[in-house]
C-alpha cells in the first residue's frame, strides 16, 4: 500500500508525472488546433497539420512544453532567463526532431534554408526568437491557464478516469507514432524509386522498394489498403526531401490527381484574400 501511494506521487522537478503526461496530451491537440487555423489564415485551405496519421496531435508542442515547463518552473519570475533558456532549448528541440525526421522517416518536416543565420536548415535565429518569446509567455501566462484547465477536469472526473484516460492516449500516441514511421519510410520509399528521385540514400530506397512492393505482395496489398496515395498526401501535404543537389522536393507534387488539403477556402470568392491567392497548390 505504501509502495503505491509513493508511485502515485512520482514527481520530476516538482511536478507530478501525471500532470506531466496531461501536458504533453493537452498542448500535443492545442499545437494542432493552432496549426489547422495557421494553414487557414496563410494560405487559405484547411489541410492537415498533425504530427501522426490518426489522432489530433502536434507532438512537437507537446514535447517542446513539458521540456520547457519542467526546468524553467524556479525561473518563471525572471524574463531575461526565460527568453534565453527557451530560445535554447526549442532550438535544440527544433534541430532533434527535424534529423530524426530526416534519418528515421527520410523527410524534411520543415526547411529554413532561405532564412538568414540557419543551421543546416533545420533552425533558424528567427524561430529561435520566437521560442525565447514563447517560454516567457508560457510561463507567466498560458500555463497557469491550462494548470487551471487540468484542475477543473479533475475536479469533474474521478482520479482514476483521469489516469485512465491519460494513459490511453499516450497508448494511443505511442501506437500511432509506430504506425506513422512505418507509412512515412514507406510512402518515401515508393515516391523516390517511382520518381527516379536523385537522393543521398537512393540504393537504401530502390533496395527497401524491391523487398516490400516486389517481393512481398502481402505487404503490399497492406501499405496500399491503408497507407495509399490519397491518405498519405491529404495527412502530410507538406512533406518533402532534399536531393543530392540541395534541391528541395515536395513529396505532393509527385502524386496526380490528388489536393493536399480537405477544403480550399480561396475558391469562396467571399474569402479571396491577395496572400492566398499567391499560394501555390
Amino acid at each position: 500500500m505504501e509502495e503505491t501511494k509513493k508511485k502515485e506521487h512520482i514527481k520530476i522537478c516538482g511536478i507530478s508525472i501525471w500532470r506531466i503526461l496531461a501536458y504533453f496530451v493537452v498542448y500535443s491537440v492545442a499545437g494542432f488546433i493552432i496549426e489547422t487555423i495557421f494553414g487557414i489564415l496563410t494560405k487559405g485551405v484547411l489541410e492537415s497539420r498533425k504530427s501522426f496519421l490518426y489522432g489530433p496531435f502536434c507532438s512537437i508542442y507537446g514535447l517542446g512544453a513539458v521540456l520547457m515547463i519542467l526546468p524553467l518552473q524556479k525561473y518563471k519570475k525572471n524574463n531575461y532567463t526565460l527568453f534565453f533558456a527557451g530560445f535554447f532549448i526549442g532550438s535544440i528541440i527544433e534541430y532533434m526532431v527535424s534529423l530524426i525526421g530526416e534519418l528515421i522517416f527520410h523527410i524534411k518536416w520543415w526547411d529554413y534554408s532561405d532564412q538568414m543565420f540557419n543551421i543546416n536548415g533545420r533552425i533558424c535565429v528567427l524561430f529561435s526568437l520566437f521560442w525565447g518569446l514563447l517560454a516567457i509567455y508560457l510561463m507567466s501566462d498560458i500555463n497557469p491557464r491550462i494548470d487551471k484547465f487540468i484542475d477543473f477536469v479533475k475536479s469533474k472526473i474521478p482520479a482514476n478516469y483521469m489516469k485512465t484516460i491519460i494513459i490511453v492516449s499516450i497508448v494511443f500516441l505511442s501506437f500511432d507514432l509506430g504506425i506513422t514511421a512505418y507509412a512515412l519510410q514507406m510512402f518515401s520509399v515508393r515516391i523516390i524509386h517511382e520518381n527516379n528521385l536523385n537522393v543521398s540514400n537512393k540504393q537504401l530506397m530502390d533496395n527497401l522498394y524491391e523487398k516490400v512492393y516486389i517481393n512481398d505482395q502481402k505487404q503490399k496489398d497492406f501499405i496500399y489498403k491503408f497507407f495509399d496515395d490519397e491518405k498519405m498526401i491529404k495527412t502530410f501535404p507538406n512533406i518533402k526531401i532534399e536531393d543530392v543537389d540541395g534541391n528541395i522536393l515536395f513529396f505532393r507534387n509527385y502524386v496526380k490527381d490528388i489536393k493536399p488539403y480537405y477544403y480550399n477556402f480561396r475558391a469562396n470568392s467571399h474569402l479571396k484574400l491577395k496572400y492566398f491567392e499567391e499560394v501555390d497548390y
